[in-house]
């Protein structure tokens, strides 16, 4: 593999939504348990902050934008990341002028992690874009932001997306924009993050899966003639530290089978960091070792344990990962 990646190995951690008991009880954090997580996550050693998006799914989600403006303020240090936004739900222009704002409001430590869905199709429904054309719009989306990013006027002629000479401004505070990650699973996902992506943040796929990616990005971006000078590597792993492998299966299991609305069991075995401190630091050993240089974990449990799960995974794991850092 030849492809530039980072040296030592990040750790960041996902937002963490609480699971609603039923459809009438609460569900949502206040201000202030939203910024004590953001300010927990600083001050535990976690390199970054990561936030889903969907308008429509089982589990409740604020708007990814909005919550990481408000950790902007919170955390003057943590990356702030997308991890992923679905980007073809929305037309690219307004969102490039989101992106450049909070790009600014973060100080330039903003990845924008950007990917399609479809899990859910209803939130194609409710946006009015055919699901079968999110693929088209991403790529073509990547291009709009980065023509609206350059701080001059800029054209676009595409299938999905036209417009001449818009001027944006002002650009992003990072030069040419926020790096963008995409996520995906197949080989068009692949070819695209070789001819127009920074990075490639994935989730529920295995460390072979992930390094057989990267040469399947790398030859796409040989074969678009493309120079790659830096390239990003992230993956969200589920995760859960307990006293054994199997009560932290249980746990997971319980977790994300209410969050996708499925049996999840045979998925948390195959794809999550489960178990003692030893097993979790494993798996992300393995992943480290597949080209992962930017770990993300989303924690799985009951949500009145977060803390203690961002305490035990600072304390018991992290020191085992200190080799990789």
């Amino acid at each position: 593999m030849t492809l530039p990646l980072d040296a030592g190995l990040k750790i960041g951690m996902q937002t963490i939504h609480r699971q609603p008991d039923n459809q009438t009880g609460p569900w949502h954090p206040t201000v202030e348990q939203l910024v004590t997580f953001v300010q927990a996550i600083d001050k535990a050693g976690f390199d970054s902050l990561w936030v889903g998006d969907h308008l429509s799914m089982p589990l409740p989600f604020f708007d990814p934008f909005q919550l990481l403006a408000q950790a902007a303020v919170a955390s003057p240090r943590l990356l702030l990341a997308t991890g992923v936004y679905l980007l073809p739900l929305r037309h690219p222009g307004p969102v490039a002028k989101q992106a450049a704002t909070l790009d600014h409001l973060s100080e330039g430590r903003f990845i924008f992690g950007v990917g399609i869905g479809g899990e859910f199709p209803k939130e194609y429904e409710v946006a009015g874009v055919p699901i079968n054309e999110r693929g088209a719009r991403l790529s073509e989306g990547i291009q709009v932001m980065r023509s609206l990013w350059s701080g001059e006027p800029a054209s676009f002629e595409g299938k999905h997306y036209a417009f001449n000479d818009v001027l944006m401004t002002p650009p992003p505070r990072q030069a040419g924009g926020p790096p963008i990650w995409c996520g995906g699973r197949r080989d068009a996902a692949f070819k695209r993050m070789g001819r127009l992506a920074d990075g490639y943040v994935s989730y529920v796929i295995t460390p072979e899966m992930y390094r057989d990616a990267l040469v399947k990005i790398e030859d796409a971006a040989g074969e678009a003639g493309r120079t790659i000078e830096r390239f990003g590597t992230g993956h969200l792993v589920f995760t859960r530290v307990d006293d054994d492998y199997e009560t932290a299966l249980d746990v997971a299991t319980e977790s994300l089978t209410k969050r996708y609305a499925m049996d999840f069991r045979r998925a948390a075995e195959r794809y999550a960091a489960l178990g003692s401190p030893q097993d979790v630091a494993e798996k992300i050993n393995e992943f480290h070792a597949a080209g992962v240089r930017h770990i993300v974990i989303d924690l799985v449990g009951p949500y009145e344990k977060r803390m203690e799960q961002i305490d035990r995974f600072a304390g018991e794991v992290m020191p085992l990962l200190k080799h990789l850092r």
